[in-house]
């Protein structure tokens, strides 16, 4: 749907230009917006050239060529309080303790500048968010995908910000996680070590790097324990799962790192559209050819979690189901 605040352009490229890079000819045409907004807008999928997304900074200009931009309005300098319903676990004046619904992203960023956590939680805990973490992400110590639901903390007091990330930091916060894949981990439990790093294929993806001596990337660590195998791989020898449910116990935070991790060992996790949809990626189906229900996002759940509570020096457990849409699809697993 276009917004109707939106600034439209368009422009039919003249024969001067031929030859020359994309964003310089736009910016050229429009001072007001430099080349590296061009190439951001271009990123976001706000620019067409003969109606085709062209996300290519880089393309060369053709005469006549037909380029249409749209210029989102401005966002607010600060996420505003929106009153999104939360599921809390745990609250007093220094943290909360919730379940993450998958779809609601964490905090605002390109393409999600509203309808996030901050916004939520700023409505919810009115004044009293930690600012350690910024006017965007104002009382977030660590963040799940946006297709990632399951339990979380955040911090409404400063101090309780800097105890919980030190926490984090040195990796005692115990975090759990429950993974529906495709076929099943070898062996059935295990430490996955691989460093990730940013694909140098696609900018939004991470990867394992292929050279396990590299300094590039980060260092990231997860334990993982297959707990029930489900079916027969087709086109397999016999004993290879369909599917599995696996549990994931992480000692690093990386971006993206037990989706990265389990499709690097050859069990990507159901559902996942970024990281699923390689080597022969086959929707998981019975004997009959019944396909299992799809829920739109990776099949991943973050179960549990534990810490010590920055003020009080309590140690707390948390731990939430899996909820209705995996639970659906692990019903099928099971039916294989």
């Amino acid at each position: 749907m276009t917004d109707e605040n939106q600034d439209l352009r368009q422009v039919s490229a003249c024969a001067d230009a031929a030859g020359e890079r994309l964003d310089r000819y736009l910016a050229s045409l429009w001072p007001d917006l430099s080349r590296a907004r061009i190439q951001a807008l271009m990123a976001d999928g706000q620019i067409t050239v003969d109606a085709k997304v062209e996300t290519s900074a880089k393309r060369k200009v053709r005469p006549k060529l037909c380029i249409h931009l749209a210029v989102p309005p401005p966002v607010a300098a600060e996420p505003e309080p929106e009153n999104i319903p939360l599921e809390i676990l745990f609250e007093d004046e220094d943290l909360i303790v919730l379940v993450k619904p998958a779809g609601l992203t964490v905090h605002p960023a390109a393409g999600n500048w509203t309808g996030t956590l901050v916004n939520a939680l700023l409505f919810h805990c009115a004044n009293s968010l930690s600012g350690i973490g910024g006017t965007l992400r104002p009382g977030i110590v660590h963040r799940l995908d946006k297709d990632t639901s399951g339990v979380m903390v955040a911090a409404k007091s400063d101090r309780a910000h800097q105890s919980l990330s030190k926490q984090f930091a040195d990796h005692t916060v115990k975090r759990a996680y429950l993974a529906l894949t495709r076929g099943a981990p070898l062996p059935r439990e295990g430490c996955i070590e691989a460093r990730i790093a940013r694909s140098p294929h696609d900018r939004k993806k991470q990867a394992v790097l292929r050279n396990p001596q590299s300094m590039l990337g980060r260092h990231a660590i997860t334990n993982y324990k297959c707990l029930n195998v489900f079916g027969q791989q087709k086109g397999q020898p016999i004993g290879t799962p369909a599917a599995a449910l696996v549990e994931c116990r992480l000692e690093t935070g990386r971006t993206h790192q037990i989706r990265v991790h389990l499709a690097h060992i050859g069990c990507p996790i159901l559902d996942d559209q970024v990281y699923g949809k390689h080597r022969g990626y086959r929707k998981l189906s019975d004997k009959d050819g019944t396909i299992a229900p799809a829920i739109g996002r990776q099949a991943l759940h973050a179960y549990q979690l534990g810490f010590r509570h920055p003020v009080t020096h309590k140690q707390l457990h948390f731990e939430t189901p899996m909820p209705a849409d995996m639970q659906s699809l692990l019903d099928f697993a099971g039916t294989l």
